[in-house]
């Protein structure tokens, strides 16, 4: 999952992007408006967590223009992240196109919590996935297959997840890498393919990975 860090406290904005990149989270940052804007218009991204109170303008602002505007591509959610906590600012914040509300300060475990609620919302999944014999429980992070519980590393996770959202569908080597890696990742050890050959032998036989070859990977839906 590709997120959008804008935040202009270097310090929390760092912590934010070294946790979330923890969880496997593809970060990209920004300590204002026109930052932002330079990657909102190059970016499609899953979620993008903005502060209000930036240097060169408001947030609230940047919330509205991803609103309406016919050059910004629009974070599939966003998450408001602000020390303002009057009721006014929150109905403001949700009013101009914002997903959620988090206060500051927050525990990093609340705002995962929150991303992962948002990223529910926007699956049309209740709690679970289910494509073939896996099942994905998106609350718990919790992936069995046949039943049998199968024990992921975060990335190892991230790439199933972003699979078992397109079943039977063709995704680009490039398209992992946009949406499940970013800069800060190893190259090596991190790269796709090795995190792609880890998880199919730990979900094991028959491989319901496919590999298309110059064309990418597919999740395999039983017929």
């Amino acid at each position: 999952m590709r997120v959008l860090i804008v935040e202009d406290d270097a310090e929390l904005r760092e912590l934010m992007a070294e946790g979330l990149r923890q969880e496997a989270y593809a970060v990209d940052v920004s300590d204002g408006v026109a930052g932002a804007i330079d990657h909102l218009v190059a970016t499609a991204y899953d979620l993008a967590c903005i502060d209000l109170g930036l240097p060169d303008g408001d947030g609230l602002g940047l919330v509205r223009d991803l609103a309406q505007s016919e050059y910004l591509i629009r974070p599939r959610r966003i998450l408001i992240t602000t020390a303002r906590d009057a009721v006014d600012d929150r109905v403001d914040g949700l009013d101009s196109g914002a997903d959620d509300y988090l206060v500051k300060p927050f525990a990093f475990a609340e705002l995962t919590a929150r991303l992962r609620a948002l990223d529910r919302r926007h699956d049309e999944h209740d709690s679970t996935i289910d494509v073939g014999d896996i099942r994905i429980d998106l609350a718990r992070r919790d992936v069995r297959r046949r039943g049998t519980p199968v024990s992921l590393t975060a990335r190892e996770y991230a790439v199933l997840l972003y699979l078992a959202h397109r079943p039977g569908q063709i995704v680009s080597l490039e398209e992992l890498h946009d949406h499940v890696w970013d800069a800060h990742a190893d190259p090596i050890s991190g790269s796709a393919r090795v995190i792609l050959s880890r998880l199919r032998r730990k979900l094991g036989d028959p491989n319901p990975i496919t590999t298309l070859t110059g064309a990418g990977y597919r999740l395999e839906v039983p017929r």
